[in-house]
């Protein structure tokens, strides 16, 4: 009688847990933004092998967490010297870890080559460009950057180019401005703009000034998208949207890909990580005068002392808060998945790595999302942009 009672009070939440599990798996899923090609280069690591506690991402967590489409970001600091080999370099990784296993990833540049690598289930690997920088002032750099298969380009990183100005430039005092000594695009700037939207490489506005995004707005022709953005209205950090501009974005067909990273999910968490900063600031120096870029020393001293952060880190739900808010502003067809894993020193609790991806969907059924709307939310509306973002 016991047992039996048990096993009723128990069954609901079995039923639940297999009813988030098949839709997760069922479902398209999509994230817009990963930062294993830098991560791998950083820490002397392999994508396709087991780097679990070392990394938020390996190509066998891949399927444990469901993902079918990864953007891999192709990304280096404003520091670096020769910023277009860099990245041809982390292109060149991406290309080796797909050839090394054929049965299981597949490069993807088009909507068709989407919709082969989905129906022989194997990870869908694109690549998207973090820093416009990295083509340096170059357009032919930029066809052959799309040659290669990079489907969207950050216009900005937190560096400004000569042609345009980041978010981190337009809110600092003595920013650096444009080539013509202001905010926003430059004549060249609207030329690259229009480039990305002749070839097919969507336009993504997240590290972007405000001035460049409404300067962008004005003359792209095609939805544009933000990869790893939240709201400004519930963290008020210069990397987060404002109601104007989560419009805007909506109002291109766009869509805005949310990131997990606690800095820009939680008001609270800068306060705290700068007194963790302070208190290793010496290890991070060394690992940078060691050679590491500074965001990536940053992780590993947080990869050091895993309980000092997990202490720091929000939990899924505040995460959710900024999905919730953009979908009763603009709709549920505008938002979606850009985690920023290995990018990132803090995910929320729960999102570990990328083998808890099946979680949101958990947490999306319990918030009272219907089925539609998680598939949209998971990667449908990321399909609907980038087919739309192409010329094929």
């Amino acid at each position: 009688m016991l047992l039996r009672l048990m096993f009723l009070l128990l069954l609901p939440s079995f039923v639940f847990a297999q009813k988030y599990k098949k839709l997760h798996q069922k479902s398209f899923v999509a994230d817009t933004h990963n930062d294993i090609p830098s991560s791998a280069i950083e820490k002397n690591v392999a994508f396709d092998t087991d780097l679990k506690g070392k990394t938020h991402s390996d190509l066998n967590r891949m399927f444990a967490g469901g993902v079918d489409a990864q953007l891999f970001s192709i990304f280096c600091d404003g520091e670096q010297k020769d910023p277009y080999n860099y990245a041809n370099r982390e292109i060149d990784s991406v290309y080796a870890w797909a050839q090394r296993n054929p049965a299981r990833m597949m490069m993807v540049y088009n909507p068709s080559d989407l919709q082969t690598a989905i129906q022989q289930k194997k990870l869908a690997a694109l690549l998207g460009m973090e820093g416009g920088h990295m083509m340096e002032n170059d357009l032919n750099k930029l066809e052959l950057l799309y040659k290669r298969g990079v489907r969207y380009m950050t216009i900005t990183w937190n560096n400004s180019t000569p042609w345009a100005t980041s978010a981190a430039d337009e809110t600092t005092q003595g920013g650096k401005l444009n080539a013509d000594g202001k905010k926003g695009l430059t004549e060249f700037g609207r030329t690259v703009i229009k480039k990305m939207n002749e070839l097919g490489i969507m336009v993504d506005v997240s590290h972007v000034g405000e001035q460049t995004f409404w300067d962008i707005t004005k003359i792209a022709t095609k939805p544009i998208i933000a990869s790893h953005s939240c709201v400004w209205n519930l963290c008020p950090h210069r990397r987060n949207l404002k109601d104007e501009q989560i419009k805007a974005i909506a109002k291109s067909g766009g869509v805005i890909f949310l990131n997990f990273y606690a800095g820009f999910i939680d008001s609270t968490y800068e306060r705290k990580r700068d007194a963790f900063l302070k208190q290793h600031q010496s290890e991070v120096e060394e690992l940078i005068k060691q050679g590491k870029q500074k965001d990536y020393a940053l992780m590993m001293v947080g990869d050091k002392y895993k309980d000092e952060m997990k202490a720091m880190r929000p939990s899924l739900s505040v995460l959710l808060n900024h999905l919730d808010y953009i979908v009763k502003l603009v709709g549920v067809d505008y938002v979606g998945l850009g985690s920023d894993f290995d990018g990132i020193e803090a995910p929320p609790l729960e999102l570990n790595g990328v083998e808890n991806m099946p979680l949101i969907t958990k947490a999306l059924l319990e918030r009272g999302y219907s089925k539609k709307d998680i598939q949209k939310i998971l990667g449908g509306n990321f399909k609907r942009v980038f087919t739309a973002n192409q010329n094929q």
